[in-house]
């Protein structure tokens, strides 16, 4: 894996053509301030980035094109060019050719990232109605990931300065919930929550705070039993290996009380349940990590957008905070790595301890 301590190369994917994604993209590395933390590679093609450079004309966004990783400008935003074909752009409106090429952007970053050429990737969103084709067999990115670098599981990790929701299900149908939902899901789900905070995050205690899955968490097993039989057996496994880990919580007093503010993350049972919360709160900001992969992937916590896309009206905040925050977990993860890298056990100092009395 190429690691670039002084200056990232960071790759891009354009998300479905005709959402907010290139304009979001345009507006965020128009701050040349960006280009001193780390090296820009945008995968798309030429043609899509000036036709959405026409569309925000007051923003100055120049670059360099490549087909070559080899031949990057680490001064200069790059785009890597993955396709010549004509395609047909229809800013907000959900077409075929939005898709594939959507697929296509994230399919060779996501190549270029296993290969080591990148250190990390932001993502733009893409959308599920015209990603569903044989060459993309998944319901978002987060399965993608977890497919294209062999994990044994990931974790949907959304968060912002204020809190930070872990997902135990994601883009599942609600009827399937409560069967997903098993002590086998919530002990890995635990598990590399707990590791993501402590690697990625610098918590070395995290708090974690476990949602209920019925309303009222099951009022004691009258609204469902699942938490008497399923979540809470799992947190006293957590608590009982001295794991700072609580609940079941009623999901709608835990945010709306505040409760969320005394703990370093949330784990929710499903998709809705923690994003609700999580993006009234954020109001956003949020951003969207995938943990448990052995690479660093962000990307914002909002979608294509289409009803404002092509308007030049779209904020950029959540996706250029999710370039800072690639790079921030970035050093955060070297950091760990150097400081757990070499580590001397307890009774390798007793020993010498001993022998120098």
């Amino acid at each position: 894996m190429h690691v670039n301590t002084e200056k990232p190369i960071i790759g891009i994917t354009t998300g479905d053509l005709n959402g907010v994604g290139p304009e979001l993209i345009i507006k965020t590395f128009s701050d040349t301030r960006l280009i001193e933390l780390c090296t820009p590679v945008i995968f798309a093609s030429n043609k899509l980035i000036n036709f959405y450079r026409k569309l925000s004309p007051e923003h100055t966004f120049n670059f360099v094109s490549t087909k070559d990783m080899s031949q990057l400008n680490l001064k200069q935003v790059n785009i890597f060019n993955c396709w010549e074909d004509e395609v047909a752009l229809q800013p907000g409106v959900l077409t075929e050719a939005g898709g594939k090429y959507a697929i296509r952007s994230l399919m060779v970053a996501t190549q270029c990232l296993k290969d080591g050429q990148l250190d990390a990737l932001v993502t733009a969103p893409i959308h599920k109605s015209n990603t569903n084709i044989p060459d993309f067999p998944f319901t978002g990115h987060t399965p993608f990931f977890k497919d294209k670098f062999g994990a044994k599981d990931v974790l949907m990790l959304l968060y912002n300065d204020k809190l930070r929701v872990a997902l135990a299900t994601e883009h599942i149908p609600i009827s399937k919930v409560a069967q997903t939902i098993t002590k086998e899901l919530l002990v890995s789900k635990l598990n590399l929550l707990k590791e993501t905070l402590i690697k990625d995050f610098g918590l070395d205690k995290p708090k974690i705070a476990v949602l209920g899955l019925n309303p009222h968490a099951g009022d004691e097993g009258q609204i469902g039993n699942e938490e008497q039989t399923v979540i809470k057996p799992v947190v006293d496994q957590f608590r009982a290996a001295n794991n700072l880990v609580f609940g079941p919580y009623s999901a709608d007093a835990f945010f709306a009380r505040g409760s969320y503010t005394e703990f370093d993350a949330v784990l929710a049972m499903y998709h809705d349940q923690g994003l609700v919360g999580f993006k009234t709160l954020a109001e956003g900001g949020g951003i969207n990590y995938t943990a448990g992969l052995p690479v660093i992937r962000t990307s914002p916590d909002h979608g294509t957008a289409f009803d404002i896309a092509g308007k030049n009206i779209a904020e950029p905040e959540s996706f250029r905070e999710a370039v800072f925050q690639c790079l921030d977990l970035l050093r955060q993860r070297r950091e760990y790595a150097a400081n757990t890298a070499n580590p001397m056990k307890r009774g390798r100092i007793e020993k010498e301890r001993s022998t120098e009395s």
